[in-house]
């Protein structure tokens, strides 16, 4: 049973930083990695799911659940920039689990931000196919619906049925377009997403201003609708369920972290793209939920594009900016899209080095610098999952998948102080073990919050994860042969 929870030491994993034909080009500084949070977190949660969450959950009190998903980031973001000023190595939350809980729950982790990263770059996409039907209505242009959504729905008394429609051809677009750069190259792709959050961010911000003129107070009252008598229906329990929904909306700040490797100088930079990152989108969150809900009655906001009708709510004075609003709203969630796929073949990168995965997982374009090979698989399932499945389904399981992923990240800092006093710590969690604790259970209470079937969903894709390693990457981990001899 020890050879399960074997552990990675730190030495090990900085000596395979240095050197060799797998190594990746150092290109990032602090503000590259900020603005890479922020281009991985601004998105379909702010975009997208905001009006959903206030309309089924928490009413105008979706900021207080913004404030509460905002608050695990922050506990779980300390934690996180903690490990990635320590061990400046691609493989994000994997990397670190490897390092304190053993090579089992590295496994587990790296498995399950398959669904945070993989499966999240495919909802984003989906969401982006939503705006870019409607941006292109308005000029007069129409898709035809068959190739514009998802063959498959999901609905819990009816279970996953079909549409009629052939596939979600934007979504596939995006996600090939994007791969494409990826491969290109990280520094290339930066220098993209920086255009676009700048862009953005400028578009929010303009909706925030403009916007606050048009709040009706009427709007805000009551400001926490009273319960249904269902768990998570407004009231207070609503707030909870909202801040499970809308944590949707800060994935992508740990992304970040899966960059360390081509950062330049990661034991400062590390903490300032996290951080800044997540303070930055925190406050543009609640700032917009509040305005949205004060435009529009919480009630009309149960759509696809909750922005856009908070815009056309505003009157005719306002009109010039709707198709700002859309255009920025593809931006972002462009950007979005090509940070995820950005961070997911960066942790199969780092899993085929320690030999959970084959070999070819790890290779490295000769000129390009970029793990192209896994970028390329990424690439190609996430286009399948986009063109197929709907953004409910996919959302709910990217949530619970990265809470899991933060809750370990939490506990391995706690682990760590025990067993290794000694590792420099250039950037420390502050008050631990406080800290960590709550990271760990403002986590843990927001997935009790999430569906059962979404608990089942994770439940499968682990069981499938196991059987994986339990098969290939147990026996071919690079511990292993050290693990058997030292038995001998």
């Amino acid at each position: 049973m020890k050879r399960f929870f074997r552990t990675k030491s730190r030495d090990h994993m900085l000596a395979d930083l240095n050197g060799g034909e797998h190594q990746m080009h150092r290109a990032l500084d602090a503000w590259h990695l900020t603005l890479l949070g922020i281009g991985a977190v601004i998105g379909a949660g702010i975009f997208v799911l905001t009006g959903h969450a206030a309309a089924s959950c928490a009413g105008p009190a979706i900021s207080l659940s913004f404030v509460l998903s905002g608050v695990a980031c922050a506990f779980a973001g300390l934690c996180y920039a903690e490990f990635a000023s320590m061990m400046p190595a691609a493989g994000s939350a994997y990397t670190y689990a490897y390092a304190t809980l053993g090579e089992l729950f590295a496994w587990i982790i790296g498995w399950d931000l398959i669904l945070e990263y993989l499966f999240g770059a495919s909802a984003v996409a989906v969401g982006w196919s939503g705006y870019v039907v409607s941006f292109l209505r308005d000029f007069g242009l129409a898709l035809p619906a068959s190739l514009a959504a998802a063959p498959f729905a999901y609905d819990p008394g009816v279970g996953l049925h079909l549409t009629g429609a052939i596939v979600n051809f934007p979504a596939i677009f995006i996600v090939a377009l994007m791969t494409a750069l990826l491969v290109v190259g990280i520094r290339a792709s930066a220098n993209v997403n920086n255009v676009i959050v700048i862009v953005k961010v400028a578009v929010i911000l303009l909706f925030i201003g403009f916007g606050a003129r048009f709040i009706h107070r009427a709007n805000w009252t009551p400001f926490i609708p009273a319960n249904t008598g269902e768990f998570g229906v407004f009231g207070w329990t609503g707030i909870l369920r909202g801040s499970a929904v809308v944590f949707f909306a800060y994935i992508g700040f740990d992304a970040v972290s899966t960059a360390a490797q081509e950062a330049r100088n990661p034991q400062r930079d590390m903490p300032i793209g996290i951080l800044a990152s997540l303070a930055v989108c925190a406050v543009l969150y609640v700032a917009v939920s509040l305005v949205l809900t004060g435009i529009v009655s919480y009630t009309a906001l149960s759509v696809p594009d909750p922005i856009a009708v908070g815009i056309n709510a505003a009157g005719e004075s306002l009109r010039w900016l709707r198709p700002v609003v859309k255009a920025g709203a593809i931006a972002g969630l462009s950007s979005v899209i090509m940070v995820l796929l950005m961070g997911q073949p960066r942790i199969f990168y780092s899993m085929s080095k320690d030999g959970l995965l084959p070999p070819r997982f790890c290779a490295v374009h000769p000129r390009f610098k970029t793990p192209y090979v896994t970028t390329l698989v990424t690439g190609c399932v996430a286009m399948v999952i986009a063109g197929l499945f709907p953004i409910g389904v996919l959302g709910e399981l990217v949530s619970i998948g990265a809470l899991l992923a933060f809750a370990m990240v939490c506990a391995g800092v706690l682990v760590l102080r025990k067993t290794r006093p000694e590792y420099p710590r250039p950037f420390r969690t502050p008050w631990v073990p406080v800290v960590p604790i709550l990271g760990i259970v403002l986590c843990g209470v927001q997935m009790a919050a999430l569906p059962r079937d979404t608990w089942v969903r994770l439940l499968v894709w682990m069981a499938i994860g196991l059987v994986i390693y339990g098969t290939y990457g147990h026996r071919h981990s690079r511990l292993h042969g050290k693990t058997v001899n030292s038995e001998r």
